[in-house]
């Protein structure tokens, strides 16, 4: 073998070679455990970032090593290719989306295979190609027949950069996901997934997640935002209508002062209509539905209302309570009223304190006397019930028990659970997406596209220039079509699907990629899933791994799948960053991967990347970090190059009794390396401190080679072996290479072997060191044989000239003896 190490060469070479045997291509086999990763797949967008390259190399140590561990693992790779981007750049550039789109894909898949990743390439797919979109129309054709996709006349959150609709999970601070261009209100026909039909169990299937981050699960808990209370109306004598509310704090009504319109309730209009402030109030309205659900709901936003000068009654006191239109209240959460209770909620003190409208305290906190007139602010704790009717002296959580009862029973209302979830909003005014399969016919109304006709493809020409509009919309060869029921003139749907229907189930077609009669075969996909490990940003906590969750809870009601979550673990891993920021082209801090390959090779960015932090936690970029690494795997090809001439052809078991003393404590390191390094990848994914154990055991090799100690055939095959072998799922072109320079040009691949195996004979010591004490003071150091006893360990310490002069003269009051460690001599 050669001296030197030259990853050029030998990364390319090996490349080369995984590519050409389908190294890493997986099929069935029962065998053997099987064990799916996966990483999050990227969007086509030209080239891999940092980002890229901390997620897919986390991901592919671990399916490495649990290919050494005799796992089946699947570990496939494809595209999240559908989006804005691509469509951006063929109205900037003038190409077409599904050309720029496969030749992002091209170099991506380049700069992948460059860093060594262990993908089986066979199973790739991508959202895009048709025969992929195929199926997820297919699948959303399975909600609409289940009654889980509709469409409605919704106001929609509106992007006007990317002239597209918005799910509430894409709306961040108010501002679009995407391009951060404010987001307005606009009114528009929609199709929706019905997620809330999901709302429960996907709250309550969360506890199950053992293996997710508490982090993740609390995001997605409150994000679905389960509360209970009780829903009843108030009567509005004057339009013979009542205003329906849902509150958790039934136990405040008799304190309710005012009540509270959304901007968007369809009785403000019949309100507001022929009063003396009708122009004012319906400007405040405008302006309230063009702010966001983040500022409306906003506790730093100022609260701001009008009165419309019309009077409900407390259905409880048969009080008159004023109705007012706010900018805090949402038509989409509860019922689109609220009711306010200025005394115990300090939103409502702020606003009636601003409007001067009444307030009445009803809850009474145990051990004080609160009053209207001393409070400063509202009290939402706990208490007695005080000026509530026959309901006044009870608990107040009593009370809320008790009031849900009485409405029941006088049939005013009922107890309710809500959510905070409203349902997934689908429909997107872009051309670059999956379209959505339906078809409109005068006759027979919303026809679904036969399961034969599918894929409803994209056409190839469209206009890019068409606003507010789809550019599938003015595609008269698209829009067109025949009734697939009575085969007269219809037209399509021209919308097509948030990217986010592709990502929700990308991870089951893997199972079954080339199959073309349904999405997937149960029977494989039953074996491979759910996934065992899942690798991705925090950043998908709501959107793309709440979406998956709902996903596959259908596909099993719906008997394709026999589990009820995508995802057994998931691993949420930091950022990387450079100069404080993260990395991105604005800041101008941007490390290209390829640089680094091409300058110190794959094996060193991997390296760097996984020793730099442990994976949940932000990376901080060091170009000495990277030297630093590159340094090492140098150091670590010299050192198997020497031992490499200590090596004979005979395979020999190492006995240990023969070892010299120095041998027998490098095999101790190996093996507690071996340890340390299977328990740090296996269960902890703390990668930093295997790789830093596999330095550590490289330093003590050295040290036997500068002590030139003739290192017996035997164990140097076990000692190279092994380290070869441990550091193969973290740098595999070079393990690749000393394996076969090691084990001979017949030699199968590092990465088929077993992984070595610890022995806990070979970290057992026959000697250890103790400490000597005099009056609790370190005095001396002896050496011992392991296993001595009490009464020869304090013989021998007491037999050393060091002792003996510390405690001549001296009465010994006692001696303290502790296996292993050490002995305290106490004297006065």
């Amino acid at each position: 073998m050669d001296e030197k190490y030259l990853p050029s060469e030998i990364e390319a070479k090996w490349q080369k070679e995984w590519l050409a045997t389908n190294a890493f291509s997986t099929e069935i086999n029962r065998q053997r455990p099987e064990y799916y990763v996966l990483e999050m797949f990227p969007y086509p967008s030209g080239n891999l970032h940092m980002g890229h390259v901390r997620n897919y190399s986390i991901g592919d140590v671990v399916a490495r090593f649990k290919v050494m561990q005799g796992y089946n693992v699947l570990h496939p790779m494809g595209w999240d290719a559908f989006g804005m981007p691509a469509e951006n750049a063929a109205i900037k550039h003038g190409v077409q989306p599904s050309k720029w789109t496969w030749n992002n894909i091209a170099n991506m898949r380049r700069q992948q295979q460059e860093l060594g990743l262990s993908y089986d390439w066979n199973r790739e797919v991508a959202t895009c190609h048709p025969e992929y979109y195929r199926w997820t129309q297919w699948l959303f054709l399975l909600f609409y027949k289940r009654g889980l996709a509709y469409k409605k006349k919704a106001t929609v959150n509106w992007c006007n950069d990317c002239n597209t609709v918005l799910a509430n999970e894409q709306v961040i601070d108010g501002h679009c996901w995407r391009c951060d261009a404010v987001v307005v209100k606009k009114e528009l026909e929609q199709w929706f997934l019905k997620i809330t039909d999901y709302a429960e169990r996907l709250l309550e299937d969360l506890k199950d997640l053992k293996g997710w981050p508490e982090r993740v699960k609390t995001m997605q808990d409150n994000w679905i935002g389960r509360s209970e209370g009780a829903e009843f109306s108030f009567p509005v004598p004057e339009y013979e209508e009542k205003i329906a509310v849902y509150t958790t704090r039934q136990d405040t009504v008799f304190g309710v002062s005012y009540l509270v319109l959304a901007a968007e309730h369809p009785l403000v209009d019949k309100f507001i209509t022929g009063k003396p402030n009708e122009t004012a109030i319906r400007d405040f309205i405008k302006r309230v539905r063009n702010l966001s659900e983040i500022s409306r709901t906003s506790s730093e936003m100022e609260k701001e209302g009008m009165f419309t000068g019309v009077y409900a009654v407390n259905p409880f006191n048969g009080a008159q309570v004023p109705i007012w239109i706010a900018n805090y209240v949402l038509v989409e959460y509860g019922t689109g009223a609220v009711m306010g209770v200025p005394a115990h909620d300090e939103r409502d003190w702020q606003f009636a304190t601003k409007y001067n409208l009444a307030k009445q305290l009803v809850i009474q906190p145990q051990g004080q006397e609160l009053t209207i007139e001393t409070m400063t602010g509202a009290y939402d704790g706990t208490g007695t019930m005080v000026n509530s009717g026959q309901f006044t002296g009870l608990d107040n959580e009593q009370g809320k028990t008790e009031i849900a009862k009485w409405l029941e029973v006088h049939g005013l209302g009922k107890k309710r659970v809500n959510y905070r979830l409203r349902d997934w909003l689908i429909s997107r005014q872009r051309y670059w997406g999956a379209p959505i399969p339906i078809i409109y016919c005068p006759q027979c109304g919303t026809v679904p596209v036969p399961e034969k006709d599918l894929p409803v493809m994209l056409p190839d020409e469209v206009r890019f220039d068409t606003g507010s509009v789809s550019p599938l919309a003015t595609t008269e060869s698209f829009v067109h079509c025949s009734c697939p029921v009575c085969g007269g003139e219809a037209r399509r749907e021209t919308d097509t699907m948030d990217t986010f229907i592709c990502s929700s189930w990308y991870y089951m077609r893997y199972t079954d990629p080339r199959n073309t009669m349904t999405p997937f075969d149960p029977s494989k996909v039953n074996y491979w899933m759910p996934v065992d490990q899942y690798i991705g940003g925090i950043e998908h906590a709501i959107l793309h791994l709440l979406y998956s969750r709902f996903f596959t809870k259908v596909l099993k009601d719906a008997g394709l799948t026999n589990f009820d979550e995508p995802f057994k673990n998931l691993l949420t891993q930091g950022m990387v960053i450079k100069d404080g920021a993260k990395m991105s082209k604005s800041k101008g801090n941007v490390v290209s991967p390829e640089e680094i390959i091409s300058k110190y090779g794959a094996d060193t960015a991997r390296l760097f990347i996984l020793f730099a932090a442990p994976p949940e936690r932000d990376l901080e970029w060091s170009e000495q970090g990277v030297e630093g690494a590159y340094r090492f795997l140098g150091r670590f090809w010299r050192i198997i190059h020497y031992y490499h001439s200590f090596l004979t052809a005979e395979v020999a078991e190492v006995a240990a009794a023969s070892l010299s003393k120095e041998e027998q404590h490098v095999r101790r390191i190996l093996h507690l390396t071996i340890k340390k390094v299977t328990e740090d990848v296996g269960e902890r994914f703390t990668f930093n401190t295997a790789i830093s154990a596999i330095m550590e055991l490289v330093n003590a090799m050295y040290v036997l080679k500068d002590q030139n100690v003739a290192v017996q055939p035997a164990f140097a095959r076990e000692l190279v072996a092994a380290l070869v072998r441990l550091l193969a799922p973290f740098a595999p072109h070079i393990t690749e290479e000393l394996w076969h320079a090691i084990a001979g040009s017949e030699a199968g691949s590092v990465h088929k072997e077993s992984w070595p195996a610890f022995d806990p004979e070979a970290v057992k010591l026959d000697e250890v060191e103790i400490v000597l004490q005099v009056n609790g003071k370190v005095r001396d150091k002896i050496v011992v044989p392991v296993g001595l006893d009490n009464k020869a360990l304090q013989d021998k310490a007491m037999e050393q000239q060091k002792v003996q002069e510390l405690i001549a003269g001296k009465q010994v009051v006692k001696v303290i003896c502790v296996p292993q460690k050490l002995v305290n001599i106490v004297v006065k």
